[in-house]
């Protein structure tokens, strides 16, 4: 099979190849599935790099997410499964074959039937964007009737956070970098839109909940956003954040958040839970058949192109990168 793959760690354009494996064989519990896409996220570039630990193994195929056609079944699958369409997840997790191949192999319960409504393509977005942000979103209960902060509203993670707290009943507050970002966040479901560029973060906010703040925030640069953060959470309020890139290590403000009585919540997709994914793929399942949920859609690229994938997430690219595997 064809797939792409790196044996030290470093820049994309030097260390990725693209070549021959041997095609996977699943193993008691798992299935194989023939993808027709792979979705690339930040952290599949930082572990590239080095920046997220040691590597598995000697080689290592990336990509935790991506979508495509059960084509083989290990000792104790369902055999209904076969042919099934699937969208994946954590398939390089605890595994050094991801989904930057024609196939993977990854326990059952990580492939999750696609309705036949729903792209291959959407599928392949589905995984550690859309269910950190149902995490972030839900981790502390339902958010009908109250008012919920996303920053980055545009980003991966961000558009689908607006569109999940929007599907729960919130009134949702969204930050953005542009007006090409703003009408991202305004179409996914955002109620008031900031530009944090232009504008005063905390007054805005403090203008539009009347004094009162928000009761979650979800959170793209924690360390980064803290001060604002602090003055926009309401009492009892939670911030949950998923990432905190320009500032790695923050210091916490300890007895202001104590006063607040201000909850922290970090949140890693594959430390989730199991019963949080249950209800993450459930919830993401619905609303993607329904046709209540969208994507939003940024370069595509070749499994050849892999390397310049990379480097568009790396560079910031508006939308999500995918790779075109195969049609199926």
């Amino acid at each position: 099979m064809r797939a792409v793959w790196y044996e030290e760690n470093g820049e994309a354009a030097d260390v990725l190849r693209f070549g021959d494996m041997d095609k996977p064989a699943p193993g008691p519990g798992e299935l194989r599935v023939a993808l027709a896409t792979s979705g690339v996220n930040p952290v599949d570039c930082k572990r590239r790099q080095g920046g997220r630990g040691a590597m598995d193994a000697p080689r290592v195929v990336p990509h935790f997410d991506g979508a495509g056609l059960v084509d083989a079944l290990g000792d104790g699958v369902d055999e209904g499964r076969l042919g099934e369409r699937v969208w994946i997840y954590e398939a390089q997790w605890g595994s050094a074959r991801g989904s930057a191949a024609d196939y993977v192999t990854l326990a059952a319960d990580r492939a999750v039937r696609l309705a036949d409504s729903v792209g291959f393509d959407a599928g392949a977005c589905l995984g550690i964007p859309a269910m950190t942000a149902h995490r972030c979103v839900f981790a502390d209960g339902p958010v009908d009737g109250q008012t919920v902060l996303v920053t980055g509203g545009a980003g991966a993670v961000g558009r689908y956070a607006v569109q999940f707290a929007a599907l729960g009943g919130a009134r949702v507050i969204a930050t953005v970098s542009s007006s090409d970002k703003a009408a991202v966040a305004k179409a996914a479901g955002a109620d008031e839109i900031i530009d944090y560029r232009a504008e005063d973060i905390a007054a805005r906010i403090k203008e539009i909940t009347g004094g009162a703040g928000v009761a979650r925030i979800v959170e793209v640069d924690f360390g980064g956003n803290l001060e604002t953060a602090l003055a926009v959470i309401a009492n009892n309020g939670v911030i949950a954040s998923y990432a905190s890139d320009s500032v790695l290590e923050p210091v916490l403000p300890f007895y202001r958040m104590v006063y607040g009585n201000t909850a922290l919540r970090p949140v890693l997709v594959f430390g989730m839970p199991e019963d949080a994914k249950r209800h993450a793929i459930a919830d993401i399942t619905r609303w993607a058949e329904s046709g209540e949920l969208s994507h939003h859609m940024g370069p595509r690229f070749t499994l050849e192109d892999t390397a310049a994938a990379h480097q568009a997430v790396e560079a910031g690219a508006f939308g999500k990168v995918i790779i075109e595997i195969a049609s199926l």
